[in-house]
């Protein structure tokens, strides 16, 4: 497997609206994107830090295991997203080396990207997602 970065760090947040601005003017960081992404429940909004961003997610259904999240650990840390290269050798190395996989396939994410969780129960109590680039 050959992770090439930290792709992004994912933020579990009540309202982009109201999240947003301490990024912004507190930070001075400039949101680039925001995006739904309807069949994940969630909006997202994007910030540059470096060469890695930062992803807030704002659940769009009760559904979503982003309003899950916030309802029982609050808002905060979400996710650990790293760039991989074949992200579906990747997976299977994974599984192979005996993390349990949330994500057995592949799946289509925030700005085109190919995403795959893997079940924090294997993986030190982070949510990981692995990332590629397909476009």
């Amino acid at each position: 497997m050959k992770v090439t970065h930290i792709e992004h760090i994912g933020i579990a947040v009540r309202s982009l609206d109201e999240a947003i601005p301490y990024w912004e003017n507190i930070l001075g960081l400039k949101c680039y994107k925001i995006e739904e992404v309807a069949d994940q429940k969630v909006r997202t909004a994007f910030f540059k830090v470096g060469d890695a961003k930062i992803e807030l997610l704002e659940a769009t259904s009760p559904e979503s295991t982003v309003a899950k999240f916030i309802e029982t650990r609050g808002e905060g840390f979400h996710h650990l997203a790293f760039a991989v290269e074949n992200i579906e050798s990747a997976l299977t190395e994974a599984e192979e080396k005996g993390v349990r996989l949330i994500d057995k396939e592949p799946r289509k994410g925030a700005e085109g990207m190919t995403i795959a969780f893997l079940h924090p129960k294997s993986t030190g109590g982070v949510l990981t997602e692995f990332c590629e680039d397909k476009n």
